[in-house]
């Protein structure tokens, strides 16, 4: 999932901010006018779609420092679950749309469960080594983020196992390696493209990393009080969290190979988080991109130029 949308260090025509996600059997992309949906429908045909991109940061105070992470963030949640939606109802071939009532009850469970899984679980089990241990206010801070930082990993190998996750992160490979050749300015057919890279500077599974780091430093802010304390307090302080998280890898993607090298502990999760796509799901990926960017890529089209 690309959520940082930054000038990418290619070609000089292909300048172009681009980012993405992976979906129920196909890819989202966003390009600078609109968001390009494509999903591989039951009967092996690729079905298209686009909508109008206004980003939410384009105007004060929402493009400030540190502000724009939080909203980017809600903005890429928000398209995310819509897209989401859309592409289960393309693969299954059903038209049925999700009521109010059910995205606010699913909305809901989601919001619990992270809570629960990446909030109240790491402080507890903090809770515990302290009580056993005798660590001070620094080093139950550091066992907290640690235990964080374990639960999500476990959390996302777990769901991998899952075939239905396998394939939609069969699809974040596909919509990394098309980015990485579009960035490049690789020929953009299938064979061009799987050559590329799975892995990518920009993905959210990176940022989702920074997260933790991050949360480290910030959450010690808050003191040590009860366990509705700290939870509360957590929760009000994860969109500080993220804004400094996202402008720590938008620095780091400006950086060059320090950038790369600092970056490296966080994209090393990518490869739990991708899979080697096979040529169909790249072929989805690349009408997703070709959507977004409301133009057909690769030698026919750069010919016709």
């Amino acid at each position: 999932m690309q959520l940082f949308l930054l000038l990418a260090e290619g070609a000089e025509d292909r300048r172009i901010p681009v980012g993405g996600q992976a979906v129920i059997e196909g890819v989202l992309m966003k390009g600078p006018a609109q968001w390009g949906l494509s999903v591989r429908k039951p009967d092996g045909m690729i079905e298209t779609e686009t909508w109008s991109n206004r980003p939410w940061t384009s105007a004060m105070p929402w493009k400030l420092p540190v502000i724009r992470g939080v909203v980017t963030m809600i903005e890429m949640m928000t398209v995310g679950f819509r897209a989401l939606d859309r592409s289960a109802q393309i693969a299954v071939g059903e038209e049925e749309k999700i009521t109010a009532k059910e995205m606010f009850i699913t909305a809901a469970v989601a919001i619990l469960a992270v809570v629960g899984l990446f909030i109240a679980l790491p402080l507890w089990l903090s809770d515990l080594a302290v009580r056993a241990w005798g660590i001070g206010p620094l080093g139950k801070n550091i066992l907290e983020g640690c235990a964080r930082g374990i639960v999500f990993i476990a959390y996302v190998a777990g769901i991998g196992m899952w075939s239905e996750i396998r394939r939609v992160f069969s699809y974040h490979g596909a919509e990394h390696k098309t980015i990485n050749a579009y960035e490049a300015g690789a020929e953009m057919t299938v064979a061009g493209i799987r050559n590329y890279s799975r892995i990518h500077p920009r993905c959210g599974t990176s940022f989702l990393l920074i997260v933790v780091a991050v949360s480290i430093v910030v959450f010690s802010l808050a003191g040590h009080g009860s366990i509705l304390w700290r939870i509360g307090s957590r929760i009000v302080l994860l969109p500080l969290v993220m804004g400094i998280s996202y402008e720590i890898i938008r620095g780091a993607s400006c950086a060059g190979a320090l950038g790369r090298v600092l970056m490296a502990p966080a994209m090393s999760f990518q490869y739990i988080t991708t899979r080697e796509p096979d040529e169909s799901q790249i072929e989805v990926a690349l009408a997703s991109l070709e959507a977004a960017l409301g133009k057909k890529l690769g030698p026919a089209s750069e010919a016709a130029e």
